[in-house]
């Protein structure tokens, strides 16, 4: 009994000490209430449409009135003969994406942190990150034109060395790689930044003493600079695993050609066809392998970050 009676003005205190801090700080509450409106409005009121998944959508009853089938939509899209072959499509084309992109950013971090040059290290930042800003259209349009089958350049110095010009942008064996390493060209020096940053507070006094100890380069990259930015490698680690099989839409669509459909059918743009190019289009059906989609990559930040909390003892929740 004395506890719920010491509880209460605990409770009554901590609600006015919270009233006094909006009244001192309402002006910082509105700016803060902004973002929350927002973020209300255009990210968990239309979690709702998430019903469809489990409802067979019909305009005239809409999202509130359309019938419950249950898991009808799911087991529709597992019996589908080309599910299998578009999740390991995007699985594939996700983990291939990781493997080049993730460390490279890194290495170039690590390498223009240790140029001694301030004026070349700026000229090749700068010269690194500035394809960031082109759009996915434009990146994709330089890439027809390089591996043109009639004029593109390419395809020209494959003459040159006594080859056979090839239809890159066409042939399932390249989509891939020119997925891949036309993303890692195109962001490595953007990604890069944040590693720079979190490189700028490793204490320079480190570096310094294992100098005087006779540590190389190389070793002070392992030991001192490595480490230091360890917890930022792990974020982003898992932030990439939670987007494995949320493979860029417009890229892949803007790439995919009759001929490389094989490959390059994925998640989102079998998703956008089923659910808009269609005769008729299945709402329902995109909406349950949507669905699907978030809660696999849902999955997989909670696994990558219990992992990574077990290993490195670093995480995000």
């Amino acid at each position: 009994m004395q506890l719920r009676n010491m509880a209460k003005p605990n409770t009554a205190f901590r609600s006015r000490k919270l009233l006094r801090d909006i009244r001192l700080n309402a002006g910082l509450y509105v700016l803060l209430l902004i973002p929350v409106v927002y973020v209300f409005i255009f990210n968990y009121i239309p979690m709702y449409g998430v019903t469809l998944a489990f409802k067979k959508y019909t305009i005239k009853g809409g999202i509130f009135n359309s019938p419950w089938i249950g898991m009808y939509q799911f087991e529709r899209f597992f019996s589908n003969a080309k599910c299998w072959q578009i999740i390991w499509n995007t699985i594939l084309l996700s983990l291939y994406s990781l493997m080049a992109g993730f460390p490279i950013p890194i290495l170039l971090a690590i390498g223009l942190n240790h140029i001694r040059s301030n004026k070349f290290r700026k000229t090749v930042q700068m010269i690194s990150y500035a394809p960031h800003f082109l759009s996915t259209v434009i990146i994709v349009s330089i890439m027809s034109q390089l591996f043109n089958l009639q004029f593109g350049l390419v395809n020209r110095l494959v003459e040159v060395l006594g080859g056979k010009p090839k239809d890159f942008m066409g042939a399932p064996d390249a989509f891939r790689h020119l997925y891949v390493w036309s993303g890692v060209w195109q962001n490595a020096g953007y990604d890069a930044i944040i590693y720079i940053s979190a490189l700028s507070t490793v204490d320079l006094q480190l570096h310094e003493a294992a100098s005087v100890d006779g540590a190389n380069m190389w070793q002070r990259v392992w030991h001192i600079d490595f480490p230091g930015i360890l917890p930022t490698i792990v974020i982003m680690l898992i932030l990439r695993m939670g987007s494995l099989l949320s493979v860029g839409f417009e890229k892949v669509f803007l790439m995919q050609t009759p001929t490389n459909i094989s490959v390059s059918e994925i998640i989102s743009t079998y998703v956008y066809s089923v659910g808009l190019t269609n005769k008729r289009p299945d709402f329902s059906y995109s909406t349950a392998v949507g669905l699907f989609q978030n809660g696999v990559s849902f999955i997989l930040v909670m696994l990558t970050n219990a992992l990574s909390k077990r290993v490195s003892g670093s995480g995000i929740i």
